[in-house]
């Protein structure tokens, strides 16, 4: 069902303390941890305790979630000391998404037009 957590889901078990992640921020709602495989200095990811396959699902369901997710992103590039970063959500596989739970890629530490991700 959805917004329930998926007993396959990476992220809902990392939400559940199944599996351990380096947490940067916890809110009731949201997680934020680190990427195991950044793409920039600073590679943050920040979930929802509830599962959607992408941001636009979550968003179409539960719109005051999505925005508590964006609003977290905004705290992690704060509280990582960044002033410039970039906000990132993929949705399918062709887009690079591989876990299938909506989440938000925080990255900075680098000018993001050097790098391309």
């Amino acid at each position: 069902m959805a917004g329930e957590p998926q007993s396959d889901c990476l992220f809902c078990k990392i939400v559940a303390g199944e599996i351990p992640a380096t947490v940067v921020r916890k809110t009731e709602r949201t997680l934020a941890f680190r990427d195991i495989a950044p793409k920039a200095p600073t590679h943050v990811l920040v979930i929802p305790h509830v599962h959607y396959p992408n941001a636009a699902a979550l968003a179409a369901a539960e719109p005051e979630i999505a925005g508590e997710l964006l609003a977290e992103a905004g705290r992690v590039a704060e509280d990582e000391g960044l002033r410039d970063y970039r906000l990132i959500f993929n949705t399918g596989a062709g887009a690079g998404q591989t876990i299938f739970h909506a989440h938000v890629h925080v990255l900075g530490g680098i000018p993001m037009h050097e790098r391309m991700v």
